[in-house]
């Protein structure tokens, strides 16, 4: 407990404005990646173990709102406030698609196969591009009843949901009819919006309340008051035993799932954190924050390795090899090539 509560974690420096969105990818033959989405409008990708630096995807002129990678991880989506959401190549960095919108997007999201976009937005409609029919006009669900914040699949891509930014409530709609199946009553706007890993859960922040409901009959399973306004929520993925929230307070709180009891509670951002995600194997958790930085903190009691990991004389050497091996992998990665050496040396240098 004690080494929890000193928690040390990895910060990931780069973006010059607030951090709005955080998205890991399952693991993939090559690891696990996170990318991130910030209003300094340029989305970056990262090792998601170490969370060394990959690469910056450029292109958006406004502030990017969302983003997501696809199951394998090859491709990148994000939207933005710039009235696009771009599609692109997560290997080489390069734009594939840029699908226009007639407003701010807030929201995008790979389907589980891959092959279909969601986006949402300003515009209060639900779109869905064909990925293999980028140049086909996009299937439009039913006008949403208000300006959309988060969109999310489930079902094996059977259901949607969506959010919205100026009312309560967590809409779901079959894809198939098109139409809204059912809502899912909150008092205030929901601002984070996850389907568990396994398909079990649904968990929503919305004001000072985390609920978790269940994602096939609907029923709400769990309410938890937070000790301050949260703006998003995640679940552990492997156990699905605690939960982690971050919101106005700073802080990075860690809860217990079937109590709602705090079990730990993480400070390092000096602004609101604005997301929250585990990563696909719950070892830990990723929180984006005002401040502009990113920060990668251990779920669990810190074993033997891990601590020779996280200290000072171990650690140089380490995070030399790892960002070697991540700069061996991603050589192919064309975009910003000059900042590799110097994403090395700092993160060498962070973490001594």
């Amino acid at each position: 407990m004690d080494k929890k509560k000193v928690a040390v974690p990895l910060v990931c420096h780069g973006h010059s404005r607030p951090v709005v969105d955080l998205f890991y990818s399952p693991v993939t033959p090559d690891g696990f990646f996170l990318i991130s989405a910030s209003k300094d409008s340029s989305p970056m990708l990262r090792n998601g173990e170490t969370g060394d630096w990959i690469g910056t995807f450029e292109g958006h002129k406004g502030a990017v709102w969302s983003c997501c990678l696809d199951t394998n991880a090859l491709r990148a989506a994000t939207a933005s406030a710039d009235f696009s959401t771009k599609v692109w190549d997560a290997l080489t960095g390069d734009e594939l698609h840029s699908f226009e919108h007639k407003h701010i997007v807030r929201a995008c999201a790979f389907s589980e196969d891959t092959h279909l976009l969601l986006t949402g937005g300003v515009e209060k409609i639900l779109r869905i591009y064909d990925m293999n029919r980028p140049d086909a006009p996009p299937r439009e669900v039913d006008k949403s009843p208000g300006s959309v914040r988060t969109v999310a699949w489930l079902h094996s891509d059977q259901t949607i949901l969506s959010s919205c930014t100026d009312m309560g409530g967590v809409r779901l709609w079959d894809v198939r009819s098109g139409k809204i199946v059912q809502t899912l009553e909150t008092k205030s706007s929901v601002t984070s919006a996850e389907v568990s890993q396994d398909g079990r859960y649904i968990t929503t922040a919305d004001g000072s309340t985390v609920k978790f409901w269940d994602a096939n009959y609907y029923g709400l399973v769990k309410s938890y008051d937070m000790p301050c306004t949260v703006e998003s929520v995640s679940l552990e993925p492997k156990f699905g035993n605690k939960f982690v929230a971050g919101g106005e307070d700073m802080w990075v709180h860690v809860f217990d799932f079937h109590t709602g009891n705090e079990i730990a509670c993480n400070k390092g951002h000096h602004g609101p954190v604005h997301c929250v995600r585990f990563s696909p194997g719950g070892e830990s958790y990723a929180s984006g924050s005002e401040d502009g930085t990113i920060r990668i903190w251990q779920t669990g009691p810190l074993t033997l390795d891990d601590s020779e990991a996280l200290s000072a004389n171990g650690s140089i050497d380490k995070v030399k090899v790892t960002a070697d091996e991540v700069s061996r992998k991603i050589e192919g990665f064309h975009i910003a090539d000059e900042g590799k050496s110097k994403a090395k040396d700092e993160a060498v240098e962070e973490s001594s």
